[in-house]
């Protein structure tokens, strides 16, 4: 039985390009999306898009680790994130604004923005199928679609006014790409002093590299010029079962054992949430 037709994807159809013969729009089919040259791409039943073709260089958060952060952010841990990269959002794009947010995970930073832009649409890329299950019912305006963000987008040329870039990996070129002149890119990403308590607790946690903001700049400055900067940082207190998931949802889960948390002494109770957000203009 063909899977019903989800309402957001139809919202943003005109965005998708094949990602075979990289020309050809996208156009629903019984159930899946096909291009005029005849390639075919499933819906999943969970609403997202399968657009991904050969090998993918990571499959994305496992269903553990996706659990864990819809856990942790559903606590309201990371809200003042989330309204940060909303805010500069909606300070550079319209209400009818096309949000791209590139590694969308479970779509919790997408549906901030779209909570601000009340006319707007968005569009989550991830590799992981967990995590797309969650971005697909994330939002009403929200679609989702399987894709490797290190590789070319299945998206036309200018068709963003914004691109969001939340703690996920970055392709620049593909964002000047598909961003309109007049667009935004948006990244968030953690300072030295994030999550500072659970290093100090975890010395097998993954830490934040003091040359990481160097190499964004340099990174993205053949493409993008900094507009505005907003600094985010406060303490946030943590339960027992919070701290567990905030290791678990990280990639630090993929470096400490479950033996370093059994007990829980480890874990802090409340850790310092630190980030930058800037909003990126084209050059």
């Amino acid at each position: 039985m063909p899977v019903p037709f989800p309402p957001a994807l139809e919202l943003s159809l005109d965005l998708l390009r094949c990602p075979t013969c990289r020309t050809g729009r996208l156009c629903p089919d019984r159930g899946a999306l096909r291009c005029p040259l005849g390639h075919t791409f499933d819906i999943a039943r969970h609403g997202y898009a399968g657009l991904s073709t050969g090998a993918r260089a990571t499959s994305g958060d496992d269903t553990a680790m996706v659990q864990a952060r819809d856990r942790f952010l559903s606590t309201g841990a990371y809200a003042p994130i989330r309204t940060a990269g909303a805010r500069l959002a909606a300070d550079a794009a319209s209400g009818a604004a096309t949000v791209v947010d590139v590694g969308c995970g479970t779509g919790y930073y997408l549906a901030g923005v779209l909570d601000r832009l009340p006319g707007a649409r968005g569009l989550g890329l991830d590799t992981s199928v967990p995590a797309l299950r969650a971005a697909a019912r994330a939002h009403d305006r929200a679609a989702a679609v399987a894709w490797d963000v290190y590789r070319p987008f299945p998206l036309a040329d200018r068709v963003a006014d914004v691109v969001l870039d939340v703690f996920a990996p970055r392709n620049p070129a593909e964002f000047h790409r598909v961003l309109r002149p007049t667009g935004r890119l948006i990244v968030v990403r953690p300072t030295g002093r994030h999550l500072a308590e659970l290093r100090d607790r975890l010395p097998a946690a993954v830490t934040v590299d003091p040359a990481k903001e160097l190499r964004l700049h340099r990174v993205l400055d053949p493409f993008f010029e900094g507009a505005v900067t907003e600094g985010v940082e406060y303490t946030a207190p943590l339960t027992a079962a919070d701290a567990l998931d905030l290791v678990a949802m990280t990639p630090s889960a993929r470096h400490v054992s479950r033996a370093d948390l059994d007990g829980g002494g480890l874990l802090p109770d409340e850790i310092t949430v630190s980030v930058l957000a800037t909003a990126y203009r084209p050059r």
